[in-house]
């Protein structure tokens, strides 16, 4: 019988490189050590990474999100 594996940590995968799956807004949370409430207020907001629907479900491109996080380093610095 298999045993299932639990995920991966997200900031370890992204370290590495991208993700092959996209990622929930708990994904995000973790990712940006944020409580899961301000993910859902950025994407009220417009302010966060930009997510898109399945059904029901937030997901999250890697790249996307990768993307963002980088501009909005690069703000920082800038400012």
């Amino acid at each position: 019988m298999a045993t299932a594996t639990p995920p991966a940590d997200p900031r370890a995968t992204l370290r590495a490189g991208l993700p092959d799956r996209y990622l929930t807004p708990e994904d995000i949370a973790s990712l940006f050590s944020v409580p899961i409430q301000t993910v859902y207020a950025w994407r009220k907001r417009h302010t966060g990474p930009p997510a898109f629907r399945i059904g029901r479900h937030l997901r999250y491109d890697p790249t996307t999100v990768h993307a963002w996080a980088r501009t909005r380093a690069a703000d920082r610095t800038a400012a």
